[in-house]
């Protein structure tokens, strides 16, 4: 789907619902970067997709380069927040969590992202006065876009419609999706060619590949540690010293927070999850809610210095280095942590959708 030309679709149909506001290309990447979480389920695959359009558009109209990456790249942390994600689906199928219920729990919270990002951009645009788009929409442009836009938004669709509706598991899910991938882009929106599909799949093959190795690594530490009991040992000390959930929450979001500037999320998550995932439970915390709440923190990691991959791939895209880059994503990182902390100690926005959905108790 990201080869078969969709993100310039989602740009256009962004740019027709923010409108021709300050800051408009700057919410226009916000917006946008939410069609694509419904798509890509990856930050990273979020930021090389999307940022390769929208970066030196925003350059062009004026942004700084540093302000142009910030935006895209904690934009692209909604990629694994909103479903469908691949970081929901490690977890979910590593810790015995429906997948289907850490999905529907993620998209309040990746509503929220989006809403404290595009108030950064509003009080930024107070202080450094934005530009704004000048030309104006055809009927037959509006028409037009519209139009572009129903081909990649049937994906989310697709999935989350035939994981809630009970029509196939997650993993069934990813199969229809890559089907659907290959017809919408080879036969309907003709973007991609057959012989374009072996050289794709090798990418495929490598990226997982990767996962695959961080899966049996962490499989193996985790059954060394459940074999040393290290699990039962970590649990007694953490609940003999700490004496409340709240407090608990507040180390776990600290520890991930540290670990994500430092480590891919997926191999911390396999790496830690085992081990705080019981302890959680043992204060009553609701296994969704604690899973979501690990894989949002953790996927803020793509987007901190010094080692975040989103970060990474904005800053080559944009052509700034990540010390540069480093100041000017602050005040957007300080948006995303506030919504990590509102999710962390008000269970219900999480939890809300689940339980609506009959997917949690």
């Amino acid at each position: 789907m990201n080869k078969g030309g969709i993100t310039k679709r989602l740009i256009d149909l962004s740019s027709l619902l923010v409108g021709r506001v300050a800051g408009s290309l700057a919410y226009v990447n916000v917006v946008c970067s939410m069609f694509l979480g419904g798509i890509t389920g990856s930050s990273v695959a979020d930021v090389s997709s999307e940022g390769a359009w929208i970066i030196p558009a925003m350059k062009e109209q004026g942004y700084s380069s540093e302000e142009a990456v910030a935006v895209t790249v904690t934009s692209s942390i909604m990629g694994p927040i909103i479903p469908p994600s691949i970081i929901m689906v490690i977890y979910g199928s590593n810790m015995n969590v429906s997948v289907g219920a850490l999905f529907m729990g993620g998209i309040i919270p990746g509503i929220l992202v989006a809403a404290s990002l595009a108030l950064v951009v509003f009080l930024r645009n107070k202080k450094y006065g934005f530009p704004r788009r000048t030309e104006k929409y055809t009927p037959a442009q509006v028409r037009s876009i519209l139009i572009n836009a129903i081909i990649p938004l049937g994906m989310p669709i697709i999935i989350m419609g035939g994981i809630l509706g009970g029509i196939f598991t997650a993993t069934e899910a990813g199969a229809i999706a890559c089907l659907y991938a290959v017809i919408a882009s080879c036969f309907i929106m003709r973007t991609v060619k057959l012989s374009e599909l072996p050289h794709m799949l090798l990418n495929t093959v490598k990226l997982t590949g990767t996962v695959l190795i961080i899966l049996g690594c962490s499989k193996t530490l985790s059954w060394t540690l459940t074999l040393l009991r290290v699990q039962d040992g970590l649990a007694a000390f953490i609940t003999s010293h700490i004496n409340s959930g709240v407090a608990f929450l507040l180390i776990v979001n600290l520890l991930y927070l540290f670990l994500g500037c430092f480590m891919d999320p997926a191999a911390a998550l396999l790496m830690f999850g085992p081990i705080l995932a019981p302890i959680a439970s043992r204060y009553g915390i609701n296994p969704i809610h604690f899973g979501l709440i690990s894989c949002i923190n953790l996927t803020i990691g793509n987007a901190t210095p010094p080692l975040g991959q989103s970060l990474f791939v904005g800053c080559k895209i944009g052509k700034v280095s990540v010390g540069r880059e480093a100041r000017a994503i602050l005040p957007y990182l300080f948006g995303l942590v506030i919504v990590l902390f509102i999710t962390t100690y008000i269970p219900e926005i999480s939890l809300f959708l689940p339980r609506l959905a009959g997917l949690a108790g």
